[in-house]
């Protein structure tokens, strides 16, 4: 698999996940480039496709479309708080122009 999930991560995922009732559906992890060059990222509990790239976390299924590999290889998915109580998803990943690694903040 091209990204990597933290452990908080996985573990938040598969809590939204079972609030949802979605913990046999796998998370799809999608990455583009967008006409500035700027990467948009998504993800969200989707079916698989044959074409996948798939990687299990625990009891977490997690499936890449092949047109986003290359853009994810080498990224983190990291549940992290940025402000006092603001817990949120990021995305480190050195592919993506915006990338700052996290010692250099």
């Amino acid at each position: 698999m091209t990204i990597k999930l933290t452990d908080l991560a996985v573990k938040q995922i598969v809590k939204s996940a079972e609030e949802g009732g979605m913990q046999h559906v796998p998370l799809r992890i999608a990455a583009k480039r967008q006409g500035d060059g700027s990467f948009e990222y998504a993800m969200g509990f989707d079916e698989q496709a044959d074409a996948d790239i798939t990687r299990e976390y625990d009891s977490l299924m997690v499936v890449v479309n092949p047109m986003s590999v290359d853009l994810l290889t080498g990224a983190i998915l990291d549940y992290a708080e940025l402000e006092d109580g603001n817990w949120e998803f990021i995305f480190l990943n050195p592919n993506d122009p915006s990338y700052i690694p996290p010692n250099s903040v």
